[in-house]
C-alpha cells in the first residue's frame, strides 16, 4: 500500500470524526499514541508494531485535517536518498 492510499483509507474511515474533534485534539491523540508506543518499546512488549500502526494512523489523520499530502511531503524530504548527504545508503557521520 502506498502512503497516499493509506492516507485516503484513513480519510474515508475517520475524517468526519476527526473534523468534529478538530486538529488540536486530534494532534493530542497522536501524542498520546506516541506515549503508548514509547511505553511498549521500553518494556519490550509484543505490541510495538500495533502501536507504530496507531501512531501512523493518527499522524495521517492530522495530515488530512491540515490538508497535507504526506506522500508528496515524504518524497520531497527523502528523494530516494539521505536529505543531508544525498547518498543511498546514507554516508553521514553518526550523530
Amino acid at each position: 500500500m502506498e502512503i497516499r492510499e493509506f492516507q485516503n483509507l484513513i480519510r474515508q474511515i475517520y475524517l468526519d470524526r476527526d473534523q468534529k474533534r478538530g486538529a488540536d485534539k486530534t494532534f493530542l491523540w497522536l501524542l498520546e499514541e506516541v506515549g503508548e508506543l514509547t511505553r511498549a518499546y521500553r518494556r519490550g512488549e509484543d505490541q510495538v508494531g500495533k502501536e507504530m500502526a496507531d501512531v501512523l494512523a493518527w499522524m495521517v489523520s492530522v495530515a488530512n485535517l491540515l490538508g497535507i499530502d504526506l506522500e508528496a511531503e515524504v518524497l520531497k524530504k527523502y528523494p530516494r536518498a539521505c536529505p543531508l548527504c544525498s547518498s543511498s545508503p546514507c554516508t553521514c557521520p553518526f550523530r
